[in-house]
């Protein structure tokens, strides 16, 4: 079952439906986030409205109403999806308006939320660990498009997601324009090397993950050393362990990139161990 609210009312599948003159439709622009609930309890709710806030801000996009009006909308919108765990998408467009890139002719934003299942990777792929490649589309030069703009215009994303379809993997690997390492299609990266945890910076040309500082987090609170800080192609290859994070996709293992092996093959002690520590969080978040 899922359940959707437009702009603040509960509407049927069948009936959740926007104008042709929306921006976010015509232009893709708007804003949103993904977010998941665990035991009906919504993980990181704040971190994720304050990043849409964010987001929106950089536009010069209003959210309608507060945080905390939006907060209640989309706990109600899970509550009534009558689902235990599953994802939200929460989306606020510039609204409609006239033919043209004018924003100014939306005078009203729209607020969307959708509460329903979702399945990123098979079981095995958790179990076994993925396999990936690198993208020749690199990820958006932040002077054109900051990446740390969580946009409805995701064309950048897709194109370097067919590129791993094309190759018969799930995700790749994106560059920035200084040919360092980004992060995935809809993932942040994670390296292991001799025990340390590094991952791309935000000046690196990423979107900064909730789901990638809750690991940050994790791996401090059990002494494992963490670096934020600038990867190559050359330290993913020579890594002994690499995951991925993401909301949707939590915390899943890579095996190999580009054809060659991470490590021995098989998902490494590090990334069993945060996994472990972060599927104890969230059900502890869920049934607090």
């Amino acid at each position: 079952m899922s359940a959707i609210y437009l702009n603040g009312e509960r509407v049927p599948r069948e009936r959740a439906v926007i104008s042709v003159y929306d921006h976010g439709f015509l232009y893709g622009d708007g804003v949103f986030e993904g977010l998941r609930f665990y035991s009906g309890r919504v993980f990181k709710l704040r971190e994720h409205l304050e990043r849409l806030e964010e987001s929106a801000r950089h536009i010069h996009l209003v959210i309608p109403g507060t945080l905390e009006t939006l907060a209640n909308d989309v706990e109600a919108t899970v509550l009534a999806s009558g689902m235990s765990d599953g994802y939200v998408r929460l989306i606020v467009t510039r609204g409609v308006g006239n033919l043209g890139l004018d924003p100014r002719s939306c005078p009203v934003p729209q607020v969307i939320i959708i509460a329903d299942g979702i399945s990123l990777y098979p079981v095995e792929m958790y179990e076994k660990g993925m396999e990936i490649v690198t993208a020749s589309t690199i990820r958006n030069h932040p002077n054109a498009l900051n990446p740390r703009i969580k946009s409805l215009n995701y064309l950048n994303n897709i194109l370097a997601k067919l590129e791993a379809i094309q190759a018969g993997v799930p995700e790749a690997i994106m560059l920035n324009h200084m040919g360092e390492v980004a992060e995935c299609t809809a993932d942040n990266i994670f390296v292991v090397e001799k025990g340390r945890l590094r991952t791309p910076p935000r000046n690196a040309g990423i979107l900064a993950g909730i789901t990638r500082a809750t690991v940050l987090d994790l791996a401090r609170a059990s002494g494992i050393e963490t670096l934020e800080e600038t990867l190559t192609r050359h330290d993913v290859y020579t890594s002994d362990e690499m995951f991925l994070t993401g909301t949707g996709a939590e915390i899943i293992p890579v095996t190999k990139v580009d054809g060659r092996p991470i490590g021995n093959g098989l998902p490494g002690p590090v990334t069993r161990s945060l996994r472990g520590k972060y599927h104890d969080l969230v059900r502890n978040a869920g049934n607090s």
